[in-house]
């Protein structure tokens, strides 16, 4: 399958299984968690985009969470294994960048996973020096 077999798109509603599935490759998804969920997530989202193939089956996803007027974060860009090494993951990151550009968000940050910031160097991103991603979780009942 070629890279041009692979449509971005952004959406609002998207297979509740296809979403969580990819949740479950990026180590993002608690097993204890509705499918409810996902519908929140893609509403809840600034902008979600799905790589999707001819099939319209996703193969891809990422998501910028915003205040929509001048700061955003782009979180859970996760391609199936089976599909990595084509470029999915840039054009991801690159669209969701574009994207949020155009509604006139001037910061776009992320947290890299290591071994996989050179996608976000291909997508124009940079390095924050002197910065520290820091983190804050509640404990699971």
């Amino acid at each position: 399958m070629s890279e041009n077999e692979i449509t971005l798109s952004e959406v609002r509603s998207w297979n509740k299984t296809e979403i969580v599935d990819l949740y479950r490759t990026g180590g993002w998804w608690d097993m204890g968690w509705s499918t409810d969920r996902i519908a929140q997530i893609l509403q809840g989202s600034f902008i979600f985009i799905i790589a999707h193939d001819t099939q319209n089956r996703a193969v891809g996803m990422g998501r910028i969470i915003a205040d929509g007027m001048a700061d955003g974060y782009i979180q859970d860009v996760v391609v199936f294994p089976e599909y990595r090494g084509r470029g999915i993951g840039e054009r991801i990151a690159t669209t969701l960048r574009r994207l949020g550009s155009l509604h006139g968000l001037t910061w776009i940050g992320l947290i890299s996973a290591p071994q996989k910031e050179s996608i976000y160097l291909r997508a124009g991103f940079s390095e924050m020096k002197n910065y520290t991603p820091m983190l804050f979780e509640n404990e699971k009942n």
